[in-house]
Formats: structure tokens, C-alpha cells, sequence
């Protein structure tokens, strides 16, 4: 039996959106940084002349995301935060063609830590504030631990709320597929 090539995982449809969306020379935010995946594929999307301002509040997220650049040559026009991203307009002034958010904890770490409803809609609240016209939030939602199902539901409720005449919000789920596996809501700033 072949593998699926397209709808594989919510990170790889996050990532087909925002190649549509991010070019050469843009600014972008990985709102969670985690190991750095999300990190490395928008700096090669923004080039040598763009900028990448990722956050994660634990050390060892931004060690495994400064090593993985490192190896790819790629740490410059990267800024790595140690702050949690509700914060991340004291880091951002300038405008974002996208922001990509993956929710939960950090793979391979502490599953106790992890991302937090209140935080997380106050980030995305200052990540549409910062956000183009035209612009991308990807948030891949992972529901499959109690915290996870608790932000799934604010992070829900939150986007339902959101004014259709300045936002598209659009949710792609994995629909036949067990465990509560994780769904991508995509924001279009109009």
C-alpha cells in the first residue's frame, strides 16, 4: 500500500498554504517553535532577504532550533525568543505576510508543558494585529491530550468570533481518521 503524497499531516497543509502566501523578503513569525521545523522552512521561504522571529519559552526548544539552522547554514535572519508568544508584539513591529502556530507540547520533551488557551488566543489576537492584508495564520491543533482538548475548544470558540468581513477562517480536519488527530485552521487577513 503507497502512502498518502498530499493530505500526509496538518503541518504539511500548513506549509503548502504559506509557500502560496510567503515570499522573498518577508517578515514571519513561528509563534511555537518547538524543534525548529517550522523555523527552518520559513527561513528558506523568506531568503537572505527576509526574517524569521520565532519564540518558545523553553531553552531546549530554541537549542534544537539554533542547531538545526546551524546545520543547514541557515541561522542568519533568524531571531530565536525566549518568551512566550503572547508577547510577541514587543518583538514585532513591523507588518507579517504569515504567523504558524503548532498547539501542545514539545515533541520529544516535557508533555507537561504545554500551550495554553488563554496565551495562545492573546497571541493570535497581536498575531492578526500584526498581520498583512492578505496574510496567513496557520494553527495545527493537537487534541489528543486533556489540555489539548480544552484549547481546542477556546481556540475554537475564539475563531467562530471572528468578524467575516475582515477574516476568512477556514478548519481542514482529518475526518476518517482515529485518535483525535490534529486539524489545521488557516486565518485570511482580507
Amino acid at each position: 500500500m503507497m502512502g498518502a503524497k498530499y493530505l500526509t499531516k496538518a503541518t504539511n497543509l500548513a506549509k503548502h498554504i504559506i509557500s502560496a502566501v510567503v515570499q522573498e523578503g518577508d517578515t514571519v513569525i513561528d509563534a511555537t517553535m518547538g524543534n525548529g521545523n517550522d523555523t527552518l522552512y520559513l527561513r528558506k521561504m523568506v531568503g537572505n532577504t527576509g526574517k524569521v522571529i520565532a519564540f518558545d519559552i523553553q531553552e531546549k526548544a530554541i537549542e534544537n532550533t539554533k542547531k538545526l539552522l546551524q546545520s543547514f547554514h541557515m541561522a542568519d535572519a533568524v531571531e530565536l525568543i525566549h518568551d512566550g508568544h503572547e508577547n510577541m508584539d514587543l518583538y514585532v513591529f513591523q507588518e507579517v505576510s504569515a504567523v504558524m502556530f503548532n498547539l501542545g507540547y514539545l515533541p520529544k520533551g516535557d508533555h507537561h508543558i504545554v500551550t495554553k488557551p488563554d496565551t495562545t488566543i492573546i497571541a493570535i489576537e497581536k498575531a492578526l494585529s500584526l498581520l498583512k492584508r492578505n496574510g496567513i495564520i496557520t494553527i495545527a491543533v493537537y487534541h489528543g491530550h486533556e489540555e489539548g482538548m480544552i484549547e481546542k475548544d477556546q481556540v475554537l470558540a475564539y475563531a467562530t468570533t471572528l468578524d467575516q468581513n475582515q477574516f476568512h477562517v477556514l478548519r481542514l480536519d482529518f475526518i476518517n481518521q482515529k485518535n483525535n488527530p490534529p486539524f489545521l485552521l488557516v486565518i485570511e487577513k482580507k
